[in-house]
């Protein structure tokens, strides 16, 4: 296993990408390996480096942070990306999930959630603050006909691991809550991936926020 994790920073705001290496810096387990102010540099500079963790704003002066993080992850599928946005729209929040986004943050919340995220996406995960499930939640409230049971086929436990995945809780997090091992944990998530045919965690958010489960 490696030292230290290897972040790169992306963002056209020089003073935001200080204020990021001074809080990663600070970690024992962090090193930042470089940083761009746009897509170009930093497509070049991230396929040099090869981090395991990139910082992706999405508003850059040349292409927007969800093409460059296509390009990207085309190139290095197993790289873990991390939007760090003021954008809040469901829309771009699901742009970059499918782009190949590992994580999405808001920058108001970046202090509070983005060390918790980087070990989260480490771990094989995606990570959504509580602004982007919010969002989300808001938009499927809205909709005309929203689902608002969810099915039968899910046993209580099932539901409440699934309650927790969507809210950003790791394995061993969720285990510590239900006094349960984190490979119990992996046990249930399983289940629940093949019972609702599902497989990534955004589409357990999505299904748990059409079903009324995160409020």
């Amino acid at each position: 296993m490696k030292d230290k994790m290897r972040v790169f920073l992306v963002d056209d705001h020089t003073l935001l990408r200080n204020a990021l290496t001074m809080l990663l810096t600070g970690q024992k387990d962090i090193e930042v390996v470089g940083e761009a102010a746009n897509a170009t540099e930093a497509i070049a500079g991230i396929l040099e480096k090869k981090p395991d963790v990139v910082l992706m704003d999405i508003s850059l002066p040349d292409i927007d942070g969800i093409e460059a993080t296509a390009k990207i992850v085309k190139n290095l599928p197993e790289i873990k990306i991390i939007a760090v946005t003021m954008h809040v729209e469901e829309i771009y929040l699901l742009k970059f999930l499918n782009a190949g986004g590992r994580g999405y943050i808001h920058k108001s919340a970046a202090d509070r959630d983005l060390l918790k995220a980087i070990h989260v996406v480490m771990n094989g995960e995606i990570f959504l603050s509580s602004d982007g499930v919010q969002v989300m939640a808001n938009q499927y409230i809205q909709t005309d006909n929203p689902q608002e049971t969810p099915p039968e086929i899910l046993s209580e436990r099932e539901l409440q691991v699934l309650k927790l995945i969507a809210r950003g809780f790791t394995s061993r997090e969720i285990g510590e809550k239900l006094f349960l091992s984190p490979r119990t944990i992996e046990t249930y998530r399983e289940r629940i991936t093949v019972k609702l045919k599902l497989e990534h965690r955004s589409e357990l958010v999505d299904y748990a926020i059409k079903h009324k489960l995160l409020y």
